[in-house]
């Protein structure tokens, strides 16, 4: 027990500035002296929170969101569900929570809202975000419009003779009157770029009028999203917690998965170097991420890639959030420090052969059965590793997450 004890001190015991998210767990004794903490100046490494539904993923992401709003950094959330939006409130005391907390000793909790901005996507409460059709960009428009390989080849071609000749696409309008221009006064214009049919055209028109059926003539439009507006703290220096609202959008998961690449990309275009510093500028947490990944064509998995390697020395942490970390594209899993890993459940055979290679992808334990404790941690417990200030990973901890105070 002390071994156990002093070895998650000596590794989670960091000089810097730091965030408590639990404390350690060990034979279903819970050390609540043994805080588990993220060093802020490693969190840039990017992240991953998984477990099956019903095991306190939501409660976890929703305290890392406090814990990051009272060391002043700002956060944005990706709220598919619609349950992180009470943060801006102060939570609700219970019988049933005070159980809870009595498990941590003298834990101090305290009702309270933090500082809360909404953004709508389709319709929903909250300030409208917005992107022009030119800032998307012909490879993720064509995601959005699910194009095939040579309709997008196209569309790229047609980028092109507008960015050449200075006409700017703010919104569908603007795209679908190009288009007409080129299909019948303008068809001999291309001639110099490559020859792109008329049926060709009219299919990218057609998926248009699609795209506007589904609401998003609100979404592509100016003004855009100012990204320095996602990172702002309030007058008492705390981050401000920007939640995107997407309950809408679910329906339509190419056009919200692709206007989150575009909100990466656009921070990675902007934001100037930082190197290494004590604390992000911003941290992204996106939530149902299997639904990022889903038929994300290589290329645009590729740059993706690149995006999350070099967007941590401008000093924005992504973290991940789905149910299974195979969700994830190996080679963005490889590059993820913080893993705060939740219960899975066990059905099938299949589901078994996962749960023994996802073990493997942990630290190496003497205190606990990996493989075993997946499937049995209990609501608001997670298995956690991060990166300590040394750069290396740090031991696996069973944690029980502190309950949000919002």
């Amino acid at each position: 027990m002390k071994n156990f004890s002093q070895n998650i001190q000596e590794n989670y015991n960091f000089s810097g500035e730091h965030i408590d998210i639990g404390v350690a767990l060990y034979e279903n004794e819970i050390f609540s002296d043994t805080r588990v903490s993220i060093p802020l100046s490693t969190l840039n490494r990017h992240g991953l929170i998984t477990g099956a539904t019903g095991t306190g993923k939501t409660k976890t992401i929703q305290k890392l969101l406090e814990r990051l709003s009272d060391a002043g950094v700002p956060s944005v959330m990706m709220d598919i569900k619609g349950d992180i939006s009470g943060l801006s409130m102060p939570g609700e005391y219970s019988e049933k929570l005070q159980k809870y907390i009595d498990k941590f000793g003298d834990l101090e909790w305290q009702a309270r809202g933090f500082p809360v901005e909404f953004f709508s996507l389709l319709n929903e409460w909250g300030a409208q975000v917005r992107s022009t059709v030119s800032e998307f960009g012909p490879f993720l428009f064509a995601r959005v419009l699910g194009l095939s390989s040579v309709q997008t080849a196209a569309l790229t071609i047609i980028f092109k003779y507008a960015d050449d000749h200075g006409l700017l696409l703010v919104d569908l309008e603007d795209l679908e009157t190009l288009l007409s221009f080129l299909a019948t006064d303008g068809k001999n214009e291309l001639a110099s770029y490559g020859q792109i049919s008329q049926a060709t055209i009219q299919v990218i028109m057609r998926q248009i009028i699609v795209l506007k059926s589904q609401g998003a003539s609100q979404f592509f439009g100016e003004k855009s999203l100012d990204m320095s507006d996602l990172m702002r703290v309030d007058d008492e220096w705390k981050g401000q917690i920007n939640i995107i609202r997407l309950m809408n959008s679910l329906r339509y998961p190419q056009l919200f998965s692709t206007m989150m690449i575009q909100i990466l990309t656009e921070l990675f275009g902007t934001l100037p170097e930082v190197g290494d510093i004590s604390k992000p500028k911003l941290v992204v947490i996106i939530d149902e991420a299997h639904l990022l990944f889903r038929d994300l064509p290589n290329e645009i998995l590729s740059e993706f890639e690149v995006i999350i390697k070099l967007i941590r020395s401008k000093g924005v942490s992504v973290i991940f959030c789905t149910q299974n970390p195979m969700d994830i594209p190996e080679i963005i899993l490889s590059q993820l420090g913080l893993k705060i890993q939740h219960a899975l459940r066990a059905f099938t055979a299949k589901d078994n052969e996962s749960i023994k290679k996802m073990a493997k992808n942990f630290p190496i334990s003497e205190f606990y059965d990996i493989e075993k404790n997946l499937t049995t941690l209990g609501t608001g417990e997670a298995f956690v590793t991060t990166i300590g200030e040394n750069g290396n990973p740090t031991p696996l901890v069973m944690t029980k997450i502190f309950p949000p105070e919002s």
